[in-house]
Parts: structure tokens; sequence; C-alpha cells
């Protein structure tokens, strides 16, 4: 692992324990961020549960996945999204219409693009999940 951007490792190691068909992953180091988008992806459906264990140091998530996870990754540079351009970013980084979603950071929190939209907040662009 690199540890240079925590959010990428933790979105490649969801991805590649999805691939092998295992339905429970560790995180390690926790972050605010790596919770805020594990707490977006399970609105979405995308991941069970998950929960923090303290282990003296950043902490662990361990995470429960349904296994419905296609792809998902971190969007660097984090490009910043006005409100209406959400629908070129979902071209260029979802495979269809309304499947998937966009995660990104906006000064009201962490959410998908759909709930960014509804709120009127435009913000940067974190992750895609599908």
């Amino acid at each position: 692992m690199s540890l240079n951007d925590p959010l990428a490792d933790a979105l490649s190691h969801i991805k590649n324990t999805e691939r092998i068909g295992k339905l429970e992953c560790e995180i390690k180091p926790a972050s605010k961020l790596i919770g805020n988008v594990l707490s977006v992806m399970q609105e979405g459906g995308y991941v069970e549960e998950f929960e923090l264990i303290e282990d003296g140091k950043a902490g662990i998530f361990k995470v429960k996945l349904r296994g419905t996870i296609n792809d998902c990754n971190a969007i660097k540079p984090r490009f910043y999204v006005r409100m209406n351009e959400f629908e070129t970013w979902e071209k260029r980084f979802l495979p269809a219409r309304d499947f998937g979603m966009l995660i990104l950071t906006t000064p009201k929190g962490v959410m998908s693009h759909a709930k960014a939209l509804e709120a009127g907040e435009g913000g940067q662009l974190l992750a895609f999940v599908y």
C-alpha cells in the first residue's frame, strides 16, 4: 500500500475484496473521510455495515460487503463541480444514466451527487461507485 491517498487505497481494497468474492474486509488506517464515504456507500446500498475498531493507532474499519459493487475508485484530481455540471461528470465516470453514484464533499458534508442536487450544492468530487 502506498498510503499517499488513504481513500484511494480503501476503495481499491473494497473493489479487490468484492472481486474475489469475500463479503468482509478491513480498511486501515481509518479516517473521518473514509468513514463518511462508507456511510454514503451504505445509504446507496453498496455496503451492508461497517464499524470502527480502535487499535491504539489510526483505527481499522471492518466492512461487511453486499457483493453489489462492480467498480469503485477515488477521483483524482479532486475536481470542483457546480450543481449544473453533475451530468457531465456522470457521463465521464458512470456507465449509464441513474446507475451508480458520484460521492462528493460539499459545505454540508459528504454526500452522493443525487443528494447534492436536491440540496442545491456543488462540491469536490471524491469517488464514484457502481
